[in-house]
Parts: C-alpha cells; sequence; structure tokens
C-alpha cells in the first residue's frame, strides 16, 4: 500500500485518495450521468493506472448511457448499469502498476480501451494500450482507439485498397470522417452522402464526392460501381445496397439505431438472405486491438490521419459533452478534456 492509498506493484505519489468521476446510477439521457466524488481505483494484476488526459465520446457511450437497444441490459445490468461509469477512450499517463505489468512504466503516456474513462483517473488493462508519442495533440489521440479501430475493420473486411471506388453512407460522425480518411489514405476513390454542413469537411479529408443524402437518393447512384459499400448511417435497403457492388464486392453493415430491444440484430439476420454470390454483407464490430490503434497512432503521428474534432469539453463538462453527442448532430469526434 502506498502513501496514497494506491495498491500496486509499482506506484507514483500523484495520485490522491478521490477523485472526479462521470456515473450515473440508471439508465437514461445524459441527464442521469452526475459528478461524483470517489475513491481512486486500484489498478489489479495486470492492470495500470492512468491520470487521464482526454477522452473521447463514441455511439457506443450513448448506447450503454441509454441501456438500448434493450438487448445489452442482459450484458451491461439490468435493472442499472452494472459499471456505472462511461466513457471508453482514453489518452493519459501511467501513475502506477499493478503486479506482472512489464511493458508500460511509470510516466509513459498511452491510449487505449477502458472502462469509466470519464473521471480523473481509471485502470486499464497494460494490455489494451499502445505508445502515444509526446508531441500527439491528447484530443487527436483520445479519437483514435474505437472509431479509428471500426473504420479499419469495416475497410479491412471489405478489402479496400488502391484502386478500389467506395462508398460511405453516414460519413460526417466519428467513424465516418475517420473511414474518408483511411480509404483514401489507401489510394480508393471516396464517394460520401452525410448531411450538407460535413461536405466540405468530407471533401478536405479525402473523398472525392460528396453527396447530401436528404437531395441525393441512393438509388440515384450508378448500380455496380463501387467495390465497397460502408454502411454507417444504417438505413438504406439492404437490396439497394447490393445492387450499388460491383461483383466481389462487400457491404459492411456498421452503425445504424435499429430496434429497441434488439437492435441491428435483426437487420444483421435480413443482411445474410440479402447477399447474393459474389457480392456480401460483413458485420462489423466495434472492438479495439492494439496493433491498429498502434499504427493509427503513428499515421496521426506522421499526419497523414487527422481526426475531425468538432469540439472540446472540459472535464467539468461531460455531461453536456454526452447530451452534444446524443443529439446525433456532431460532426467528427467530440473530446473531453481531463488536464
Amino acid at each position: 500500500m502506498t502513501s496514497n492509498g494506491i495498491s500496486a506493484g509499482e506506484a507514483s505519489t500523484a495520485a490522491p485518495s478521490t477523485m472526479t468521476a462521470w456515473r450515473q446510477h440508471s439508465y437514461g439521457g445524459a441527464g442521469t450521468v452526475v459528478s461524483e466524488t470517489v475513491a481512486v481505483p486500484r489498478p489489479k494484476r495486470g492492470e495500470v493506472l492512468v491520470r487521464v488526459e482526454a477522452a473521447s465520446i463514441n455511439a457506443g457511450d450513448i448506447h450503454l448511457m441509454r441501456g438500448e437497444p434493450r438487448l445489452v441490459r442482459l450484458f451491461f445490468g439490468v435493472r442499472r448499469p452494472r459499471v456505472r461509469g462511461r466513457g471508453m477512450d482514453v489518452v493519459g499517463r501511467v501513475i502506477a502498476r499493478g503486479d506482472g505489468v512489464e511493458s508500460l512504466a511509470i510516466g509513459d503516456r498511452v491510449v487505449g480501451a477502458a472502462a469509466e474513462t470519464l473521471a480523473d483517473y481509471t485502470v486499464a488493462r497494460a494490455a489494451r494500450l499502445s505508445a502515444v508519442p509526446e508531441g500527439l495533440p491528447v484530443e487527436i489521440a483520445a479519437s483514435l482507439p474505437i472509431a479509428g479501430n471500426t473504420a479499419v475493420t469495416a475497410l479491412d473486411a471489405c478489402h479496400v485498397g488502391s484502386g478500389s471506388r467506395v462508398l460511405v453512407i453516414g460519413a460526417g460522425g466519428g467513424v465516418g470522417t475517420l473511414t474518408v480518411q483511411l480509404a483514401a489514405a489507401r489510394g480508393a476513390e471516396v464517394w460520401a452522402t452525410c448531411g450538407a454542413r460535413a461536405e466540405e469537411l468530407l471533401s478536405r479529408l479525402g473523398a472525392a464526392r460528396t453527396f447530401d443524402y436528404r437531395t441525393v437518393p441512393l438509388s440515384s447512384l450508378p448500380a455496380g460501381a463501387f467495390e465497397a459499400v460502408i454502411d454507417i448511417a444504417g438505413e438504406p435497403s439492404l437490396t439497394l445496397m447490393r445492387d450499388l457492388l460491383k461483383p466481389k464486392g462487400a457491404v459492411a453493415l456498421v452503425g445504424g439505431e435499429g430496434g429497441r430491444v434488439l437492435g441491428p440484430i435483426p437487420r444483421m439476420l435480413r443482411a445474410v438472405f440479402a447477399a447474393r454470390p459474389g457480392r456480401r454483407f460483413r458485420s462489423i464490430a466495434a472492438t479495439t486491438k492494439v496493433p491498429v490503434t498502434a499504427a493509427l497512432v503513428a499515421l496521426a503521428a506522421e499526419g497523414i490521419l487527422t481526426p475531425a474534432i468538432e469540439r472540446t469539453f472540459a472535464l467539468a463538462e461531460a455531461d453536456a459533452a454526452l447530451a452534444h453527442v446524443e443529439s446525433g448532430r456532431t460532426i467528427g469526434k467530440v473530446v473531453v478534456i481531463a488536464a
């Protein structure tokens, strides 16, 4: 046990005994998430304590906050959230190590996925964190783990590479803006649908053509024109997207609200029957892999990848940040700065 109350294999004395954390005790909107003073967590074996510098907000944070679709409550708490803190992406510094941690040292700057990152401190599995160069801004690093991994997974599932023509549907959000950049960096020709407010931004990020989904229907796009369709909106007809594919093309199903109970599962099942020989569907899960995050950090450090950040909030305004993303009108990423 250290002088600051943290039990770990090795620890810094920089952490106080208590901290601010944003938590909720019942499912609902951003108003159910409140600031609390709680004990600083202790890293267990294989974990590190991270002083949070920034955390970005993802659609998954909103789904967990609301407990929707209802199916997620079977895994995260039926009546109330089992994990009360919100936030999953994090960038910060290691200030304490649990037993068995050899890959990270005290003072290392890291980025990755954790639980309850809308707080001054969080614990994370050391194996789920990647190093961050000192010169990379915290808001850039914090935007990469979940949204960046989702974008890479979708592009890989559709084998997007040099010479591919890819259509990104619902490209204005955090995943979409990164998907556009990464596809363009691979040498693909990117077409993107979005709201009118996002068209100029997506053009700057590498989209060859942009379309306001309110005025240009997908049915007006040329059939059989794309090697890949990345569906982040989760609304278009499966058969329509399938018909936009060239032979051997693929549709990646990334986003969408779906029903309140089962969410996107019924649509994923319908995709099985909508597929045709040479034109397939791939359902994409929002998971993070350390090698992918490390590669994204390297691209960001080189200036090849620059997450579009609409707005930053202070930790004291984390509820407002959640409400802003919950509104569904965000372009790019929203980041909470903790330090």
